[in-house]
């Protein structure tokens, strides 16, 4: 019987030849089994067949071999592999990468493509692959990330999750926007995570303390390119604990990092907290009780004057309705001889000044509001239509400087009328706390209480001097302000200079200072100062006395009798007659001044309000 078959074997092999043509002619794949024939000493069975190519014929990667007896005799060659037959994603990522544009091909990195197996998210195996080129990053093995990858650990970071596997991006210009998102970006897709950070016992705030930073709020307008990104401090690849001297973030090596962008940086200066957290009353007690009293100034004094706001609104309509009722009966209520004659109550320099405030204010509230709102889409318009961070920082400070402008003039008008002027008597003292002077004084309080009886409806409303209390507070908030905005504004502008001598955790101060004092400045002037300007009812919509100076004989005596009463007993009220009235031209252009200054005011307003009932949108 086995020699019946011997007989016939070389009879079966050459039918088996003969056959092979027509099977390959008719579209049919070779049987691996035969190729392995000639190749099974470079390429394992077992291995391929387990591998995740297993499943496919040899043909099916190197699909010019359709005539296995021409390639067994040389007339055709393996040619390269297309991979795009099967894997269209990863090649259409491919082509766009810097790999393709560098020559690196599919079988650069797996280079075990016979014996290829399911990776099955293992960063090791990516790790191990990437190393093999890339030497000068080989020091990433003994970074945070590069120890936690290798531990098996995978939540850390592996090239692919900064990188991509098959669309890696070129960086590009180290100083270009791209460049500069991708050294944040990559490093926020996993510190973001909540159950990442928690899982893996990281820094649980480093993302909202990079985001609520000068840094961060720049980063998340779309100017990345203006300041630092996280791969700036904490490096790319050689990420470190602190604790390490090697670590770019070691005390020791602090002043070096921040160096890079702040030139002349001191230790004091790197005493910095980068991710401090107001809110953590443990670990930086200063920014807690700086913040917990920023917030009680700010609560206080809107809970104060809103609510004084609120109850003058509700009065004044009806006092505006019993006057009406009475000019239907026939009756002027109050009538006053010649009370269409104009009084001056400001003097050109006082118009002037007013004029810088608004435009100064404007300016410093339209560039800083989109830094504090950072989240905000509005925020992003309005960088975009300033042309971006950069040119709103050149605005805020310009207007920064005018406003230092008008404060060194209310000095020096407060020093001439105190020292100098020789129409006022008394000494400084007496002129510092007399009627014609802006320190509040005890009249103040008899004016508050009598101001809360006629909201209530339990007594007339009182007649002032020539400031009211409201007054006095708006023009005392400046001075308080310049020293709380203006100071820490300074320290912001200039950090290098004032790191010489103040410890870094002083910026953090001055930063939380800085942002609540703006805002309350602006939530205050454009609500509760518009109002007891422009939006009493017995005022609205404007009083124009701020822009030409001007006020009738019956507006004068309503409102500020007591001092028209002074006036007279001294005979001078005359003086004080406007020797003739704003023209037309002035007026339309000042008032069409005012109205959009009015109009910027209360939208900016509406913007912040919407900021706070719908963070982050």
């Amino acid at each position: 019987m086995s020699l019946r078959l011997t007989r016939l074997l070389p009879s079966l092999l050459l039918l088996f030849g003969l056959a092979l043509p027509a099977y390959a002619a008719q579209g049919l794949a070779i049987d691996p089994t035969t190729c392995l024939g000639c190749h099974g000493n470079k390429i394992s069975a077992a291995a391929h067949a387990a591998s995740v190519h297993g499943k496919n014929g040899c043909t099916s990667c190197h699909i010019e071999i359709t005539d296995l007896t021409k390639h067994m005799k040389g007339e055709v060659k393996v040619g390269k592999v297309d991979c795009a037959r099967c894997h269209r994603k990863e090649t259409a990522e491919h082509a766009g990468s810097v790999h393709l544009a560098n020559g690196v091909t599919c079988a650069n990195c797996h280079t075990d493509i016979h014996t290829h197996v399911a990776w099955k998210g293992d960063k090791r195996r990516v790790l191990a692959s990437c190393v093999n080129c890339h030497k000068a990053e080989s020091s990433f093995t003994q970074s945070v990330h590069g120890k936690g990858v290798l531990a098996g650990n995978q939540d850390s970071a592996a090239c692919n999750d900064c990188h991509s596997l098959h669309d890696i991006k070129a960086l590009g210009d180290p100083k270009s926007k791209s460049n500069r998102e991708f050294h944040t970006k990559v490093c926020l897709k996993c510190h973001a995570n909540e159950e990442l950070v928690k899982r893996n016992h990281i820094n649980e705030v480093a993302v909202e303390s990079y985001l609520s930073s000068y840094h961060g709020k720049n980063y998340r307008l779309g100017y990345p390119e203006r300041v630092a990104g996280c791969a700036d401090c904490h490096s790319a690849h050689d990420v470190l604990p602190p604790s390490d001297p090697k670590s770019t973030v070691n005390s020791e090596n602090l002043v070096k990092t921040c160096g890079q962008c702040h030139k002349g940086s001191t230790a004091l200066f790197t005493k910095f907290y980068a991710h401090g957290e107001h809110n953590d009353r443990e670990h930086y007690p200063i920014l807690y009780y700086t913040f917990l009293a920023m917030t009680g100034l700010l609560v206080s004094t809107f809970a104060v004057f809103w609510l004084h706001t609120l109850l003058w609104m509700i009065r004044g309509f009806v006092e505006n309705r019993e006057k009406a009722a009475e000019l239907e009966n026939g009756h002027v209520p109050h009538a006053v001889p010649d009370g269409h004659k104009q009084y001056r109550r400001f003097e050109t320099r006082h118009i002037f000044m007013h004029i810088l405030v608004i435009v100064s204010f404007l300016g410093l509230s339209l560039t800083g509001l989109p830094l504090k709102f950072s989240d905000q889409a509005w925020a992003k318009i309005l960088m975009g239509f300033y042309g971006g961070s950069a040119n709103a920082g050149l605005i805020h400070r310009l207007c920064a400087g005018i406003t230092f402008v008008y404060f060194a003039m209310a000095i020096a008008l407060s020093i001439h009328f105190l020292f100098i002027r020789k129409d006022l008597k008394g000494n400084f003292l007496q002129r510092l706390f007399g009627p014609d002077s802006l320190m509040p004084n005890l009249r103040d309080i008899n004016d508050v209480v009598g101001m809360v009886r006629w909201f209530l409806f339990k007594g007339p409303k009182p007649t002032f001097e020539r400031w009211t209390y409201w007054e006095k507070f708006d023009f005392i908030a400046v001075f308080w302000g310049m020293f709380a905005i203006g100071g820490s504004g300074l320290m912001l502008w200039f950090p290098e200079f004032f790191g010489h001598f103040l410890p870094g955790w002083a910026f953090n101060v001055a930063t939380i200072v800085h942002s609540d004092e703006a805002l309350l400045a602006t939530g205050f002037i454009f609500s509760v100062h518009f109002f007891n300007t422009h939006g009493r009812p017995e005022k609205f919509p404007m009083d124009f006395v701020i822009f030409n100076g001007q006020m009738s004989k019956h507006e004068f005596i309503e409102e500020r009798g007591d001092q028209w009463a002074r006036y007279e007993k001294e005979g001078i009220t005359e003086q004080f007659k406007a020797q003739k009235t704003s023209g037309v031209v002035y007026d339309f252009l000042v008032k069409g001044f005012g109205f959009t200054a009015l109009l910027i005011g209360l939208t900016l307003l509406g913007l912040m309000v919407l900021a706070f009932l719908r963070p982050g949108v």
